[in-house]
Parts: C-alpha cells; sequence; structure tokens
C-alpha cells in the first residue's frame, strides 16, 4: 500500500456501470421470430407446385426479414455503460454487441441530455451528421459525450446524472508532478 503526501489526489479505484432497458422491443423480437416462423413453414409444408421461384422467393423473404428483425432488435433491447479509470464502455444487447470503447483522455465534457428516438431516426446505433452518433435504446436521459476532436456521442442510460458526475470527476487535469 502506498501513502499518498497531502493534496495529492487519490485516483478512483471503483468502476461505474449503468444501463437502460427498452421492454417493448421484445416485442419487435417476437415478429421477426414470427416471420420467421412463417418462412420455415413454407418451405417445409408447402406443395411446391405453384412454381418453384415466387415460393423460394417468399421463403428466402420471410427468413431473411425474420432473422434481421430478430437480431436488429434483440442487439438493443438493452444497453450497458461502464466508466473505470481510463475508459468508458458501451455494449448493446445481450452478446455486448455492437461494442465501443473511449478513453477518457478523448472526452471533452460530458452532460445529462434528454434522448428521443424520433430525433436519432429510431432506435439502435445512430450516427446524425448536425448531432453525432448515439446508442439509443429508449426514450429518456442519457449522457452526451463532447469528443476532443468535435464529435460527440450520446448514450441512453438510467441515473445518467450519476454517470455524468462520474465522467467529470475522472476528467478533471491532474495537477503537475502527481502521479498517475
Amino acid at each position: 500500500m502506498r501513502d499518498h503526501p497531502q493534496g495529492e489526489s487519490v485516483p478512483h479505484s471503483d468502476v461505474w456501470t449503468g444501463r437502460a432497458t427498452n421492454r417493448y422491443q421484445w416485442l419487435l423480437a417476437l415478429v421477426g421470430a414470427a416471420c420467421l416462423a412463417l418462412g420455415i413453414e413454407l418451405a417445409v409444408d408447402s406443395a411446391w407446385t405453384s412454381g418453384i421461384a415466387p415460393l423460394a422467393m417468399a421463403v428466402v423473404g420471410c427468413i431473411a426479414a425474420g432473422l434481421l428483425v430478430l437480431f436488429g432488435t434483440l442487439a438493443f433491447v438493452h444497453v450497458a455503460l461502464k466508466v473505470d479509470e481510463e475508459h468508458l464502455e458501451v455494449r448493446c444487447g445481450h452478446m455486448g454487441l455492437p461494442r465501443r470503447r473511449i478513453p477518457l483522455s478523448l472526452v471533452a465534457g460530458a452532460e445529462v441530455a434528454h434522448v428521443t428516438p424520433r430525433h436519432w431516426g429510431g432506435w439502435g446505433y445512430r450516427w446524425r451528421p448536425e448531432k453525432g452518433t448515439a446508442v439509443v435504446v429508449r426514450r429518456g436521459e442519457g449522457v452526451r459525450l463532447s469528443l476532443w476532436d468535435g464529435h460527440t456521442f450520446t448514450i441512453t442510460v438510467d441515473d445518467a446524472e450519476a454517470a455524468v458526475q462520474i465522467i467529470r470527476d475522472r476528467l478533471r487535469p491532474r495537477t503537475p508532478g502527481a502521479a498517475h
């Protein structure tokens, strides 16, 4: 254990985690599963007498749409945010993909933001030239990061005020000569 001289800041040793969930996405996942099941049902139980091309297109279309909707919605049922000493990490869905890791050295500031899917063009991993990048899983509170390169990154997360406070505390400039 090391003693810290008076006036030297003691580094944070804890990791802050938060998340946001959208239960309505499960309904969309059910629609995707239904499309997938319809495609399989068409492929298995159809007589294939009306022509192979139209039925094959229907089967492939239903299966493709079902998989796209199913996995697209499950990837954004929830988002998890983790802030440690050096990084901020965002993971989406149950598999943690897509994932983005941002070094805190690239973050200029953080603020609480009100996030609405309508302003971002829907749920998911979003980019808008005038707004930046966002991970939107629901409407409500979130964190907006201002990066040193001029970009912004917004994440929907519960208890955004606590997340912003933790991020701001870790962004405070260290005094010259202080041990890192």
